[in-house]
């Protein structure tokens, strides 16, 4: 059973700064195949970080990494813009593309002055 807990968010003013963090517990086979998606208000579920890549809005400006020692991956996000508001989660690359399969519950960013 895996279990994903995210937590750090908060409400910042643009061109801040957050850490989010995620715990992940359970059977993962490997933390560094790990990614963080971004679901704004009324639109779907996204992917936008992984080890090697970055969805273009966040390009320079999100870093992913992760400390395999705490099982715990991290999304060091600067220069947040209104638009990177919304619920964000981790999850395994893979096991995101199962239908049905279980998530955490997230951690809110609102950015807004």
């Amino acid at each position: 059973q895996v279990q994903l807990v995210e937590s750090g968010g908060g409400l910042v003013q643009p061109g801040g700064s957050l850490r989010l963090s995620c715990k992940v517990s359970g059977n993962i086979f490997n933390i560094n195949h790990m990614g963080w998606y971004r679901q704004a208000p009324g639109k779907q579920r996204e992917l936008v970080a992984t080890s090697t890549s970055y969805e273009e809005s966040v390009k320079g400006r999100f870093t992913l990494s992760s400390d395999n020692a705490k099982n715990t991956v991290y999304l060091q996000m600067n220069n947040l813009k209104p638009e990177d508001t919304g619920v964000y989660y981790c999850n395994d690359l893979t096991r995101a593309l199962i239908p049905g399969a279980s998530w955490g519950q997230g951690t809110q960013v609102t950015v807004s002055s």
